[in-house]
């Protein structure tokens, strides 16, 4: 950190010119997310403390789970869905989410604006060719009232309109600016079933603000810090999509903590959040595909080495499962089941784990199995090779 970087940030937040370390960001981080200790809440609390669970994939929003909560059970979130108390639905970034129904209400209305800029930007916005967004969206509304379809479905029927168009990807296009959920088998464990789609409303049974103004947005900030901070106000744009959150962390400075990172860098944080001693020991965690955790900064030191993004993060826009070791990525690892067995490999960055977080990421491995893999008679615990 330079020291006219030191300057500034101390200028900035009328504070000291020492700035939060790695290891410090590291520890407020899993204290946050349940990492460095197992919750006893249950799971529809941790997906609101989380605000929301990423849910590209099916499997990744159990896992998450089941490493934060103690005693979790996968049919309580399967439950959960079911009874329309937790919902899969586009979210920040344009991304899916599992989000409980509470939230979903609360948090699209601020999003909603950002969904419609993101989809008029996306490459299936050139199948409106004349077309207005407003419309094919209410044309979306009309032919889902009352019902669920496929995408395929709802492409189809939104042809009886518009014979010309591509209506596969205006298909595409209602279900990322259109308030729209997965419906229940989608997003259960291990359905890999194509999705189909109910009107938000419709399944919640409430209407759906479109724009909840700079007090939702607001609200939508100040979740996030409490989940993921401290963080700057391009770690906030990362992991919502919203624009100007830098004034808007501004605006919002009377309420917040504020302070550097040891590059100048100036975070914010509630208050009473807690950033606990750097030196605190945290135990190894698996960590799912996706996990909230290395997606929800622009500066991601605090979570991985930016050196190991290449073996985290995929060219196809994968994210691996990935474990802890004293707070910090150390690898990846994988689980394949059959019918009689499930085998956990565990490939670590570096060729020699101490034996004790050998034995912990043995303990953990079992355990998960043990929950998402129960019915198999063989559990195996391996140690391989990463990736080159």
């Amino acid at each position: 950190m330079s020291p006219n970087a030191r300057r500034s940030c101390a200028a900035a937040t009328g504070g000291a010119a020492g700035g939060l370390d790695r290891r410090a960001l590291n520890r407020a981080l899993l204290a946050r997310q349940s990492l460095l200790e197992r919750s006893d809440e249950s799971p529809l609390t941790m997906i609101e403390r989380l605000v929301g669970l990423q849910a590209q994939a099916p499997n990744p929003p159990y896992l998450g789970l089941w490493t934060r909560l103690r005693g979790f059970r996968m049919e309580q979130l399967s439950q959960a869905m079911r009874a329309r108390q937790v919902v899969r639905a586009t979210m920040m970034r344009g991304t899916l989410h599992l989000v409980s129904a509470a939230d979903y209400r609360a948090l699209r209305p601020a999003l909603q604006p950002t969904l419609q800029r993101l989809s008029l930007r996306s490459g299936h916005a050139r199948a409106l060719d004349g077309l207005d967004l407003a419309d094919v969206r209410e044309a979306g509304r009309a032919v889902l009232r009352g019902t669920a379809l496929s995408a395929k479905a709802l492409g189809e029927a939104l042809r009886a309109r518009w014979p010309g168009h591509d209506t596969g990807e205006l298909a595409l296009l209602v279900r990322g600016a259109e308030p729209v959920v997965h419906v229940p088998p989608a997003g259960l464990w291990d359905e890999h079933a194509p999705a189909r789609f109910a009107l938000a409303s419709d399944w919640l049974g409430v209407d759906i603000g479109e724009d909840g103004g700079d007090e939702a947005v607001d609200a939508l900030l100040l979740r996030y810090l409490a989940a993921f901070g401290p963080a700057s106000a391009r770690d906030a744009a990362v992991w919502s999509g919203l624009t100007a959150t830098g004034e808007r962390l501004q605006r919002l400075r009377p309420r917040l903590w504020s302070g550097c990172d040891d590059t100048g860098t100036e975070l914010f944080d509630l208050p009473g959040a807690p950033r606990p001693d750097p030196a605190l020991p945290a135990p190894p965690r698996l960590l799912p595909e996706f996990d909230n955790v290395l997606l929800a900064h622009a500066e991601r030191s605090r979570i991985f080495d930016p050196e190991r993004r290449s073996a985290i993060f995929t060219r196809n826009g994968l994210v691996a499962a990935t474990f802890l070791v004293d707070g910090f990525v150390a690898g990846t690892w994988k689980l394949q089941r059959s019918a009689a067995s499930a085998t956990l490999s565990i490939a670590p960055f570096k060729p020699r784990l101490p034996a004790a977080v050998r034995e912990a990421l043995e303990r953990e491995a079992l355990d998960c199995m043990t929950v998402v893999a129960g019915e198999c008679a063989r559990h195996e615990v391996r140690f391989v090779a990463a990736d080159p």
